[in-house]
């Protein structure tokens, strides 16, 4: 059991929770350890999800009055449960629901009861940095952050029947599309693009689909929450930016298994794309985790000067895996900051000591970069 940042019982204190995130992120042991006296409802369970998915008032039926805590997990299997919930909040202010969920994109689409606003949506990411002892980050560029692959005695064959179990149960299961094995090759090439710029039509030539249904493909990661778009950041003037978004896993594991990795070591291809991975995942986390609404973006101008990551418009990162970081790594850095005021430009690197530059410039151990970040000291 890792003691996770997410403080679930904070967040029920004044309301209810929707905590939604993908499968084996850990969603239902941290709901049973915060709360273990709570009424669950398991939606996994057949003769549960039977029962309430034919009779939704079992639910107010069969609820102990004495409860405060109620959780029901995998809701989006039964969206009309929403309208007892409603119902139960409305008649007892004091009772707190918390709803997981691995997608919250049956319940958009299908018009679900969203409990207008009387439950917070939260979302509970893969372990970071935080939740470990030691960041263990060769260890979490190779096998990801979920917490039953990280500490497997094989992880890379869970991680393979994961991805297997993810395309049959989340997708098929739920008729997000109409073909699965449309949907595998589309997800294969996706992983082998993840941390670069979208490119449709080149996703779609290579796997052999309509460009139409890869954006579509493309937005049922999204709502299931394995991955999500970078956006461009677009601020800039004389220099003029893309446009064109990033997209990466949810995992570094994920990703990795899509790719068909082997067993990646400091200073590979493959040791950069995940060192970048990581950060751009322990950076997102971070923000939904302080409930933060900075926009993360990065920045790259039509003459390919690049900004790995920027948080808001004050906050700019270049991620190097070099152990000795040059000024030829950071010019992204220094352009951008000709055109935004920026109060902080960072190198997240190897190099085994913190440094500033004379042009202001602070070159950071990748392990210091997280600890500051988790204590709040790298975005004010």
């Amino acid at each position: 059991m890792y003691d996770r940042v997410l403080n679930l019982r904070a967040l029920v204190e004044h309301r209810s929770v929707f905590l939604f995130g993908p499968r084996q992120t850990g969603k239902s042991t941290l709901v049973r350890h915060t709360f273990p006296d709570a009424a669950v409802y398991d939606l996994l369970e057949a003769d549960t999800f039977h029962q309430l998915s034919t009779h939704p008032e079992h639910l107010r039926q069969t609820l102990d009055p004495a409860r405060r805590i109620v959780v029901i997990d995998e809701i989006q299997k039964c969206p009309p449960l929403l309208d007892e919930v409603h119902l139960l909040i409305e008649r007892n202010r004091a009772l707190r629901f918390v709803l997981t969920g691995s997608s919250a994109r049956k319940l958009k689409r299908g018009g679900a009861n969203l409990l207008a606003g009387r439950a917070r949506v939260a979302r509970l990411h893969p372990l970071v940095s935080a939740e470990l002892e030691g960041d263990r980050l060769l260890e979490r560029i190779n096998h990801g952050g979920l917490p039953a692959f990280l500490d497997a005695a094989e992880p890379r064959q869970d991680l393979r029947a994961y991805v297997g179990t993810y395309l049959q149960e989340e997708i098929q299961a739920e008729g997000l599309t109409r073909s699965i094995g449309n949907f595998g090759r589309f997800l294969e090439v996706a992983g082998l693009t993840n941390g670069e710029q979208i490119n449709f039509a080149a996703v779609a030539s290579d796997a052999g689909l309509a460009p139409s249904t890869v954006r579509e493909h493309y937005r049922i990661l999204e709502d299931t929450l394995v991955g999500e778009q970078l956006p461009a950041f677009r601020k800039t003037r004389t220099r003029k930016p893309v446009a064109t978004a990033k997209f990466y896993f949810f995992d570094v594991g994920v990703a990795n298994t899509l790719r068909r990795t082997g067993a990646i070591e400091p200073g590979s291809d493959a040791y950069g794309r995940g060192f970048e991975h990581l950060v751009f995942l322990e950076l997102r986390a971070w923000l939904d985790y302080r409930r933060r609404d900075d926009p993360l973006t990065y920045w790259r101008s039509q003459s390919q000067l690049e900004v790995d990551f920027v948080v808001g418009d004050a906050v700019a990162i270049e991620v190097k895996t070099k152990s000795r970081v040059s000024a030829r790594d950071y010019r992204g850095l220094l352009a951008l900051a000709e055109e935004v005021p920026l109060r902080r430009k960072l190198v997240v690197c190897r190099e085994p000591r913190r440094r500033r530059e004379e042009n202001g410039v602070e070159v950071v151990p990748v392990r210091d970069f997280l600890t500051a970040l988790w204590e709040d000291a790298i975005i004010e």
